[in-house]
């Protein structure tokens, strides 16, 4: 079964619908959300999947915006890793912008209403080490916006575009600007 979940996001008292991507359902898929994602510059993982805050808000909907996110920040965050180094990225909660309202009908499983009381957050770890295995920089991060609506962000029209403007930030912030 395919289906195309749309993207709704609240301009005024407007709503401006989007595609977010495909969504495939079959009984005897393997779970294989948040498969971890390894270049030879970075690599995503996710602690605890099932206690993400997004994920007890959507009681098992959807989970293949996880496997875009990963992919998403393995690529943004290899341009910004010195040669020779590696970043390892645990991410521990999500909470995507905007939600899901059951209660406008069945056909609204896939339909994600964006406000302003709905901003998206990430919380991750990270540990840059140098060829040597030397922690070159580590931290926690508690990744907000809670201006994400007013913002001209660089990925305004895309799935998870929210959520990408989180990770650009916190890549330049943490690491300066992209090097590639």
């Amino acid at each position: 079964m395919k289906t195309v979940p749309l993207y709704v996001r609240r301009v005024g008292c407007a709503l401006i619908f989007g595609l977010v991507g495909a969504s495939f359902a079959a009984a005897d898929t393997p779970d294989t959300r948040g498969a971890t994602v390894s270049t030879d510059r970075v690599e995503v993982s996710y602690r605890n999947i099932d206690g993400f805050a997004e994920m007890k808000r959507l009681h098992g909907v959807r989970t293949d915006w996880l496997d875009e996110l990963s992919r998403y920040v393995a690529k943004r965050a290899a341009r910004n890793v010195p040669d020779g180094a590696r970043l390892l990225v645990t991410i521990t909660d999500v909470q995507r912008a905007g939600q899901i309202e059951p209660w406008h009908g069945p056909a609204s499983s896939d339909l994600r209403i964006v406000r302003d009381n709905t901003p998206p957050r990430i919380d991750l770890n990270f540990r840059l080490v140098a060829a040597n295995g030397a922690v070159l920089k580590e931290g926690t991060r508690q990744l907000r916006d809670i201006a994400f609506l007013s913002r001209a962000g660089y990925h305004r029209d895309e799935p998870l575009s929210h959520e990408k403007n989180l990770i650009d930030d916190w890549l330049r912030k943490d690491f300066g600007p992209a090097r590639r």
